[in-house]
């Protein structure tokens, strides 16, 4: 019997989170926007989740995007 069952070269989820820093385009697939531009005129505006450069390359920590999430969602329930 042979296995069905494709291989992700990805590292496993761990709470809905990749065990890996998170790329802008990560972030458009997790929050359905529609462009990474979004992704860049949040962090101009420092309203989204907080990233940093690795070089050219920008980042986000698995946890911080978490960690937003939860502050966002309390807002909405705030409101």
């Amino acid at each position: 019997m042979t296995n069905t069952e494709t291989s992700d070269a990805r590292p496993a989820l761990r709470g809905g989170l990749p065990d890996r820093y998170l790329t802008p385009e990560d972030l458009v697939t997790m929050f359905s926007l529609p462009s990474v531009e979004t992704v860049y005129q949040w962090r101009r505006k420092r309203i989204g989740p907080p990233g940093f450069r690795v070089g050219r390359y920008l980042r986000f920590n698995p946890a911080s995007v978490r960690g937003w999430v939860a502050e966002q969602t309390n807002l909405d329930d705030a409101a």
